[in-house]
């Protein structure tokens, strides 16, 4: 007979899922810190033992320092309202990220552009 596999680590996908769409609506209707503004929440990567909680965000406007410093003061609040949220032992202490994919994305697309439009010059 096969051993049963451990539903731990779909278990931490399913429960980073929860606090990524939570944390989203939480930062967007009930966070009042100017600092923030216009915040995607790119993953949340949960530690084995859901103490902590990675989160990586990305900005459409404003300065990437201040809107990590700015979530970074809020934790606590947006971990008390994930404790509202979530059905579970315990919620993560939260550790928020700058994600510039975005940023390095748009640069390799430039790039690639250039290349693709100096080699038409070229032929």
């Amino acid at each position: 007979m096969p051993a049963k596999k451990s539903s731990t680590p779909n278990r931490a996908f399913k429960v980073a899922d929860q606090i990524q769409r939570d944390l989203a609506e939480l930062i967007s209707r009930e966070l009042k810190d100017p600092r923030v503004g216009m915040v995607t929440i790119q993953a949340v990567e949960v530690t084995p033992d859901y103490a902590h909680a990675k989160v990586f965000f990305s900005l459409l406007t404003g300065d990437p320092v201040e809107t990590t410093q700015g979530l970074n003061a809020a934790a606590g609040f947006l971990r008390t309202g994930l404790f509202k949220r979530l059905h579970i032992h315990t919620v993560p202490t939260l550790h928020f990220v700058f994600d510039r994919t975005t940023e390095r994305a748009a640069d390799m697309n430039a790039l690639i552009a250039k290349a693709v439009s100096s080699r038409a010059k070229d032929d």
